[in-house]
């Protein structure tokens, strides 16, 4: 079984993965893994891919329902059979007297309404036709129909539920797909940090071995130059105390090394057995954004200026609502024919009567003491509140957006800056351990010279994660792609069919 469940998973992880190399050990799949390798996975397969295409998926279902208000219903109403028997009192006009009779009856009825809301004016119209039946205990039954009636209901109140449903729920639903994209661009980020933790932990356990290496190549040199008296006892406590750091410096490595690990497949997706040996992506585009432009395209695209939008929109409509709310007022008309009858044959054949009313429906307080005046302005206040938010975070997104253009394009920079300082602190450490070999410097400057190259080392692979997280963010806040010149927002459809 465990053999079965082994080949089947790595099936999937071939498929899955067709760029990465893949090697079997008796320990697992071991899996040599880009940064692109891991963000295209992550896009497949990782919790937060899942959770993202659902989100939008209720937002696109809830724009559907939106969609088909618009739309004709036809609804159908029937009690196909209704039953009763009890007994009731009854008046009798000759004797004065009440007396309690019998009651039994037997009833159906059928109907059809096709309703149609009228988005300009708020009202709605429906269609009805509608077919009765009712038999008494006497045996006869009685039928009646409304072969058609129309009907039209129109509130007074100046509230249009409708129109204001027709501005809000297009933007919500174009706001969706642009929160879609920025959850994908989330990912990126997610998995950059994922990465390049392990990256990170990956050189700290080397240098960890190479330390605990040279810490004990330069112990037992150090103890056959105190036996020669070339090497004082301190420097070599000094030597030996370094061995024994480095030693635990080893330890503590590997296991913040299986807990990056750990974290990165679990981002992705990935059993805990499958061991990921990540690449570190040494070449980078070549890019200088213009900040202007990036700032054309945050005003476009980006999903939080229609959520300011949006909340304009829902702060305007409950002033609206609550204006209304104190005043219910409607009309009401149809029009249409009926007819009556002893036999079913007889229900739809003419001569039919008309049927018809007009009806008009008002309720307004006189007098409230101020209350709906107080839920008013509570709703002006908040309106106002909200115009003020909407301008401050308008005022911080555009000077995060300049900061962090500013701070990309001398990302460009720090990178090539610290991979040349890691290539010189290299060469400064392999002539200062030669020096050291000699008797020509001491133990200080040998390790001054080996923390500067690890310091180095971890500068380099820093920038590198900074660089992808500063570009990532550039293409969250922008929604566009300045390495191949594209909009984020031409993908989506192929995007959502994956």
């Amino acid at each position: 079984m465990k053999k079965t469940s082994f080949i089947f998973l790595f099936v999937i992880i071939f498929h899955t993965l067709p760029k990465a190399q893949q090697n079997i050990t008796k320990q697992g799949v071991t899996l040599d893994m880009t940064l692109d390798d891991a963000i295209s996975l992550a896009m497949k397969q990782s919790l937060y891919s899942f959770r993202a295409k659902n989100m939008y998926l209720a937002r696109y279902w809830a724009y559907r329902s939106y969609k088909a208000t618009k739309l004709p219903a036809l609804r159908l109403n029937t009690t196909p059979f209704a039953y009763s028997q009890s007994v009731s009192s009854e008046y009798d006009f000759n004797t004065g007297d009440y007396r309690f009779v019998p009651y039994e009856r037997l009833s159906s009825n059928l109907g059809l309404t096709l309703q149609q809301n009228v988005t300009i004016t708020g009202g709605t119209l429906s269609l009805e036709s509608n077919a009765r039946m009712i038999k008494n205990s006497d045996g006869d039954a009685e039928f009646t129909s409304v072969p058609f009636s129309i009907n039209f209901r129109q509130p007074l109140n100046g509230y249009n539920k409708f129109r204001w449903m027709s501005r809000i729920e297009p933007l919500k639903f174009e706001k969706a797909k642009k929160d879609f994209l920025v959850e994908l661009e989330n990912i990126r980020i997610r998995v950059t940090d994922a990465f390049f933790n392990v990256v990170m932990s990956e050189i700290n356990l080397k240098i960890a071995e190479t330390n605990y290496s040279n810490a004990d190549t330069l112990f037992r040199i150090g103890k056959g130059r105190f036996e020669i008296g070339t090497v004082t006892q301190d420097e070599l406590l000094d030597l030996e105390l370094s061995l024994l750091n480095s030693n635990l410096s080893v330890t503590k490595a590997k296991i913040s090394l299986k807990q990056t690990r750990s974290a990165l497949n679990s981002l992705l997706g990935l059993e805990k057995d499958i061991t990921i040996k990540c690449i570190v992506p040494d070449k980078i585009p070549d890019l200088q954004v213009d900040v202007n432009e990036v700032m054309k395209y945050v005003l476009n695209n980006n999903p939080d200026l229609l959520g300011y939008e949006q909340q304009l929109l829902e702060a305007n409509r409950r002033i609206a609502e609550t204006r209304a709310s104190g005043i219910n007022a409607t009309v009401q008309a149809n029009i249409g024919i009926n007819k009556w009858a002893m036999d079913l044959d007889e229900l739809y054949t003419s001569p039919f009567g008309n049927e018809k009313g007009v009806s008009v429906g008002l309720q307004m307080p006189i007098l409230d003491w101020g209350e709906r005046k107080g839920k008013i302005e509570m709703a002006k206040s908040d309106r106002d509140v909200t115009e003020a938010a909407i301008r401050q975070q308008r005022i911080d997104l555009e000077q995060s957006v300049i900061i962090q253009v500013m701070e990309f394009n001398v990302q460009n920079e720090q990178v090539r800056i610290s991979a040349k300082a890691d290539t010189v602190a290299q060469l400064g450490y392999d002539v200062t351990k030669q020096r050291f070999m000699i008797d020509k410097v001491d133990v200080i400057k040998l390790n001054s010279a080996r923390n500067s190259l690890d310091q180095a080392r971890r500068n380099y692979v820093n920038s590198l994660a900074q660089y992808w997280k500063g570009y990532f963010n550039i293409r969250k806040l922008t929604l566009f792609d300045f390495e191949n010149n594209k909009s984020l927002l031409d993908e989506l459809d192929s995007l959502l069919q994956q």
